[in-house]
C-alpha cells in the first residue's frame, strides 16, 4: 500500500507537469472505485487549471482553478495499489488505467489502480473541515510532531507501541513499513506497551521516524509490489530496509535472527536483541 513517502514522491513527480496547466479533456474508463467518481467530474474539470499540489497524510490535494479563481479541490487517495503517473498523447492506456486528465501541452495524468481501493472526489469545503481529514494528527516531518507528543498521548495506554505509532490521530502517514523501521532504529521492541516507554526513548523514536521517512522520500519510496512514482519509476528504499520483510534473516547490527510477530493484525519484524 502506498504510504506517506510514496504519496509524497508521487506529488513531487507529477506537480511540475500539471501545475498551472489547463485540462482539455477528462476521461473516466471505470467510475466504480472505492468512492464512485463524482457525476460532475468531467464537467467541472474541462477548461479549468490545476493549482499547486499539496499532500495531507496519504491524500493528494489538487486545487481546481476556473476563470482565474480557485473553485474547488480534488482529493485523491491511491488506496492499496493505485498510482498516478505522467503519460503523453499517443501512449495507449493499459488495463486498470481508469482515469486520464489530458492537459493543453499533451501531458496526461493517468490513474492506475488494479484493486480499485483508491478514489478521487471533491474536497468537502477545506482540508480543515473535510471529514476525511479533520481528525488527522500532525505531519511527521512538521514541527508539530515530536517525542513529547508521543509521550503525552501514550500515558495510560496498554496497546503495543507499534499500532500506537500507526494511529493517524497520533501522527499521520507512519504505516507498517516505516513504523517497523523507525522502531528498529530507536531500539524499541514493537510489542512494548506504549504507556511504558519513557520520554527520552520517545524522543529517539520521533527522530527515527523523521530519519526513516526523509530517507524513503529521497529514495523515491518503497516498491514492494505495485508502487511506481509519478514518472513511472519504482522506489528504491526497499534496498535499505533493516527489518521489514526480513524475518528469519540476520540482523544487520548483531546478526541475530529477526523474529516475526503479529500486532494489530499487521506483521511486525524485529530484532529481540537490539530492540528492548
Amino acid at each position: 500500500m502506498p504510504e506517506l513517502p510514496e504519496v509524497e514522491t508521487t506529488r513531487r513527480g507529477i506537480a511540475p507537469h500539471i501545475q498551472g496547466r489547463e485540462i482539455v479533456e477528462a476521461i473516466v474508463r471505470q467510475p466504480r472505485l472505492r468512492v464512485p467518481v463524482p457525476d460532475d467530474f468531467i464537467e467541472r474539470l474541462v477548461g479549468a487549471r490545476i493549482g499547486n499540489l499539496s499532500r495531507r497524510a496519504k491524500y493528494l490535494l489538487l486545487p481546481v482553478v476556473a476563470c482565474g479563481t480557485p473553485e474547488a479541490s480534488l482529493i485523491w487517495h491511491l488506496g492499496m495499489s493505485g498510482s498516478l503517473r505522467i503519460a503523453r498523447l499517443g501512449e495507449l492506456p493499459k488495463k486498470h488505467d481508469h482515469i486520464d486528465l489530458v492537459f493543453d501541452d499533451g501531458a496526461i495524468l493517468r490513474y492506475h489502480d488494479p484493486r480499485r481501493f483508491g478514489f478521487v472526489d471533491w474536497l468537502a469545503g477545506t482540508a480543515e473541515v473535510d471529514p476525511r481529514l479533520i481528525r488527522l494528527g500532525p505531519e511527521p516531518l512538521s514541527d508539530s510532531f515530536d517525542g513529547e507528543r508521543l509521550y503525552r498521548l501514550s500515558r495510560g495506554r496498554r496497546m503495543a507501541v507499534k499500532p500506537f505509532l500507526m494511529d493517524n490521530a497520533v501522527v499521520v502517514g507512519v504505516g507498517n513499513i516505516y513504523a517497523s523501521e523507525a522502531l528498529f532504529l530507536a531500539g524499541i521492541d514493537p510489542r512494548r506497551p506504549a504507556g511504558r516507554i519513557s520520554l527520552e526513548r520517545y524522543e529517539r523514536l520521533a527522530m527515527a521516524v523523521r530519519e526513516v521517512l526523509a530517507a524513503a522520500i529521497t529514495q523515491g519510496g518503497t516498491t514492494l509490489r505495485d508502487f511506481v512514482g509519478g514518472t513511472g519509476e519504482p522506489g528504491y528504499f526497499k534496498q535499505r530496509l533493516n527489518v521489514y520483510g526480513r524475518h528469519g534473516q540476520g540482523c544487520r547490527r548483531c546478526n541475530g535472527e529477526l523474529r516475526l510477530v503479529t500486532l494489530g493484525q499487521r506483521a511486525s519484524v524485529f530484532c529481540p536483541a537490539c530492540q528492548r
